[in-house]
């Protein structure tokens, strides 16, 4: 039996078949491509910016695959402290006891959001009510209940307002809504502070015609099947309080001026606040200083812990989170401007790099 002959020039060198293996180990087959599956979960404001990233992002990172829930903040940042996802949105940074609590556990500033204080008046959502800390307090409190109660219309002169119950509504899951309304309730009236505080959860006073609803689309729903509420709203639903022509509020600053929700109060606020961002980036934005400062805004959070399950599953965490911050990527004006964001200034995009690349 004859042998198979190969031809000395065809011969494949030692070194160059090890080099081949090597190759192939570093890219595999297709149907051998290692596929990372993550989990995004949390804040309902924060919801729509992801579900506008997700797309786009995976597209061009064929190997990832992301899925996001709108679960509320509060759960965002359980699930992702129990290690059930890889990524809990919040827009609550995390208190100091829990993250003493949890020391591997960071709170990464995404963008910046604001939030919108709400009503249905009929005859008169055309028109921005002017109201303040002190009054929403009183309002959540129970006691000022009516709408044409003195304290109202000595805030908007010249408005009829009607002799009508109003009916507050407020989250009823666990919400960085809800966190960053009470910090202005509590910033601006300091007997609401020492009464109910801040928190993801309060415990509400109990007020006549109260409604709990759960996420931003179950506050803009009972706001719009509710006449004469009242509610606040993440900016991102902003389309939605228009498209159900709902009223949107002027509300007064620190400053004491009563300002719209535009993108020039949100930067205003934004250079007030935000150059005092610490190394871990737990800070409130709310009630920043500045005459045309707008007062609820905030960071969008993701909570990430330090150590993940592997080093492919942190280096795909890495990679989208730097990705999502990146005047090119996700901090991009075609992606903000369509949920009402503004991008994270220079020194946040630094600091929430620095924090990134502990993440292993």
């Amino acid at each position: 039996m004859s042998k198979l002959r190969i031809h000395p020039h065809l011969r494949i060198p030692a070194l160059a078949v090890l080099a081949l293996a090597g190759l192939c180990a570093l890219y595999p087959a297709p149907s051998q491509a290692r596929t990372i599956h993550l989990i995004e979960t949390g804040s309902t404001l924060l919801y729509p910016l992801f579900n506008l990233w997700v797309p786009i992002y995976t597209a061009t990172h064929p190997g990832i695959r992301i899925t996001t829930e709108a679960t509320g903040s509060g759960t965002g940042i359980a699930q992702a402290t129990a290690d059930l996802v890889q990524l809990g949105a919040s827009d609550a940074y995390l208190s100091p006891a829990l993250q003493r609590l949890h020391p591997g556990l960071l709170n990464i500033p995404l963008a910046i959001s604001s939030q919108m204080v709400n009503y249905n008046l009929p005859g008169l959502n055309d028109r921005p009510l002017h109201l303040s800390g002190s009054v929403l307090a009183a309002i959540y409190a129970g006691q000022i209940r009516y709408w044409n109660a003195p304290a109202i219309r000595a805030l908007n002169p010249g408005l009829t307002l009607p002799h009508h119950l109003i009916l507050p509504i407020h989250r009823s899951d666990g919400s960085g809504d809800t966190f960053i309304f009470t910090q202005y309730l509590s910033f601006s009236t300091p007997a609401w502070m020492m009464t109910t505080g801040y928190g993801t959860t309060v415990s509400w006073p109990s007020v006549r015609g109260e409604i709990g609803a759960t996420g931003n689309p179950g506050m803009v729903q009972a706001l719009a099947t509710n006449p004469y509420a009242i509610a606040y709203i993440g900016v991102s639903y902003r389309s939605a309080i228009l498209k159900d022509h709902l009223g949107q509020a002027w509300l007064k600053n620190r400053a004491g001026r009563f300002v719209s929700l535009t993108h020039s109060t949100v930067e205003a606020a934004v250079a007030s606040r935000a150059p005092h961002t610490p190394p871990d980036q737990s800070i409130s934005l709310v009630f920043a200083p500045g005459a045309q400062s707008y007062p609820i805004i905030n960071y969008e959070y993701a909570i990430v812990k330090e150590h993940q399950a592997s080093r492919h599953m942190a280096q795909a965490v890495r990679q989208l989170l730097d990705w999502a911050i990146a005047p090119t990527g996700g901090n991009a004006p075609s992606f903000l401007n369509r949920v009402g964001f503004a991008p994270l200034p220079k020194l946040a995009v630094l600091q929430s790099r620095r924090q990134i690349a502990k993440i292993h």
